[in-house]
């Protein structure tokens, strides 16, 4: 049976309210640097508010008072979306407000007094050492040892899997490479990321070498007239997608015996032992391209062992 649409039952929009939907969208667009996510994800939060503000009595934003704010949340907090989900949206409602202040629309802000649930920081899968090494092993055995119409599938798996790691970049930037993105012999590829900043990242010889392969064999097999600069191709000869790559990943592991990962838990694997090799805070900060240091560091709580070592070991009064 299909789920039911939370919002079927929500009136329309009053002109007002989707007017200042549509200018808060170009201002998504052209002063925050939001990704095309984000934006989506904004817009679809702030569109639900004001539908619930609409169907309890509300003509125009300014009937946008705190307790319609926390009732909003209320109510979606007892459908049980995920704590994530209602921090989102919470953000998303007090960026629309502030931006709706400081533009005139609304006469004054409310949800600076909006509380949000704290989200808990559940980190992905890391992989040891020795179980990363295994899964790169294994595709790349499996990348030189297929033949014929596996072939290209194989190394395209290997190179995909070995740039996540060895770069630590996302998914969605990953295929958005283009093959100029992509040094091997200097081992640097450059990508687009969150917010349309760019950074050029290192990687190492395992990966050039996969990377290589795919260039000289696999992609050439696969590539069409149409299939432009993408680094990644499908079986058709399209730029890959996510769920591909997502794909891989999950098959690449299976086959090497490795716990099941995503394509985000071989980036921050990544992390995990760049950090376990003395990597400073910092360089790992840029690699990954995050813009809060805060962020980077929550990647340290996973070598703790490491540091009391390293305590037990350099301080006097351990």
């Amino acid at each position: 049976m299909a789920a039911t649409d939370p919002t079927s039952d929500l009136p329309p929009l009053p002109p007002a309210m989707q007017d200042a939907v549509a200018r808060f969208a170009q201002h998504l667009e052209s002063q925050r640097g939001h990704s095309a996510h984000t934006r989506r994800a904004y817009l679809a939060d702030v569109t639900g508010l004001l539908r619930h503000a609409v169907r309890h009595g509300a003509h125009g934003l300014d009937d946008l008072q705190l307790p319609v704010l926390r009732a909003w949340l209320a109510a979606q907090a007892d459908r049980g979306l995920a704590r994530s989900t209602l921090a989102r949206r919470g953000a998303a409602a007090r960026a629309f407000l502030r931006w709706a202040h400081r533009t005139g629309l609304v006469a004054h802000d409310p949800s600076a007094r909006l509380a949000s649930p704290k989200v808990s920081r559940v980190l992905p899968t890391v992989l040891t050492g020795d179980a990363a090494a295994r899964m790169l092993d294994a595709a790349r055995e499996d990348a030189l040892a297929a033949e014929d119409d596996a072939r290209s599938a194989a190394l395209r798996a290997w190179a995909a899997a070995e740039l996540l790691y060895g770069s630590g970049v996302r998914v969605g930037e990953l295929v958005t490479v283009d093959v100029d993105d992509v040094d091997p012999g200097e081992r640097l590829v450059r990508v687009l990321g969150k917010g349309g900043k760019e950074r050029v990242v290192p990687f190492g010889v395992p990966a050039a070498r996969a990377v290589g392969a795919w260039l000289a064999e696999g992609r050439p097999a696969i590539a069409t007239a149409a299939s432009g600069p993408a680094l990644l191709l499908g079986d058709r000869g399209g730029r890959w997608g996510q769920r591909q790559v997502r794909e891989a990943v999950h098959r690449l592991a299976a086959q090497a015996g490795v716990d099941d990962v995503a394509p985000h838990d071989l980036r921050h694997s990544a992390a995990t032992h760049l950090l376990q090799g003395g990597s400073d805070l910092r360089s790992v900060q840029e690699v990954l391209g995050h813009a809060n240091l805060a962020t980077t560091q929550r990647y340290t709580h996973v070598d703790a062992e490491r540091l009391r070592a390293v305590y037990a070991q350099a301080f006097p009064r351990a």
